[in-house]
């Protein structure tokens, strides 16, 4: 397995205006280290080097490992290289002739916070900005609706390039 078939190639994409709507979740400094072709997004934190990954699909932040060479190691153990760069079904993309321009990473239709299924039915190429904004905006309303939910202090900072 190449590590990189299941990354994006971040080229010349203005990271800061594309995660503008994942504000209320990112934290307000890390360093975009990777993106996976679903543009989930794994955040290096400033400090201890803490490794967190975007799953913009779910809508979810979380904590994977405790810096790069510990992200490396459980990248080999369990299904975490599957799950993490969901290799399964990038296969599947590709093996059905969906290729990614630059530009475009694979989205859900229905996104799984939606109840959407992680299927090659359910997946499409889209733009990168309209994947980040879209989702972002979902899954800012549906964190507003949870209870006890409120918006962070402080807006996110603008992400540094590894």
């Amino acid at each position: 397995m190449d590590v990189n078939d299941y990354l994006l190639d971040r080229g010349e994409s203005d990271w800061a205006a594309l995660l503008a709507d994942w504000n209320w979740i990112l934290p307000t400094q890390f360093t975009l280290w990777l993106v996976n072709c679903f543009g989930d997004l794994f955040l290096v934190l400033p400090g201890d080097g803490g490794i967190c990954m975007l799953d913009v699909g779910a809508g979810t932040l979380r904590g994977i490992a405790a810096d790069r060479e510990d992200f490396d190691a459980k990248l080999r153990q369990d299904n975490n290289a599957n799950e993490w760069l969901m290799i399964p079904l990038v296969d599947d993309c590709v093996a059905a002739g969906l290729t990614l321009p630059a530009g475009h990473c694979y989205g859900f239709r229905q996104p799984p916070a939606l109840g959407g299924a992680y299927e090659l039915a359910n997946t499409e190429v889209v733009d990168l900005y309209a994947h980040y904004s879209a989702l972002g905006q979902l899954h800012a309303q549906i964190w507003e609706r949870l209870p006890g939910a409120g918006q962070p202090d402080a807006p996110a900072a603008e992400p540094e390039e590894a």
